[in-house]
């Protein structure tokens, strides 16, 4: 596990295939007690999840909701 220490604004790039277009960008956007609020850019075709909700739509799961409502009620706008 890669550990990182990021301030408020600083972010980390994952992936990316071009010196042009890097892969996932992760702002630390706030930072207010216990809790930090991140913000994710990629590319449309990225699928960003929260790990619990990634989980579930990869067990199967089939609630009352469909995994592609999940995944857009977990967007980030």
């Amino acid at each position: 596990m890669l550990v990182l220490t990021r301030r408020l604004r600083e972010a980390i790039v994952i992936g990316g295939n071009s010196k042009v277009l890097p892969g996932i960008t992760i702002t630390v956007l706030e930072v207010q007690g216990g809790k930090v609020k991140l913000g994710f850019t990629a590319d449309r075709g990225v699928s960003i999840q929260r790990s619990e909700v990634w989980e579930r739509i990869h067990a199967g799961d089939s609630s009352e909701r469909g995994t592609e409502e999940m995944a857009a009620s977990d967007s980030v706008v």
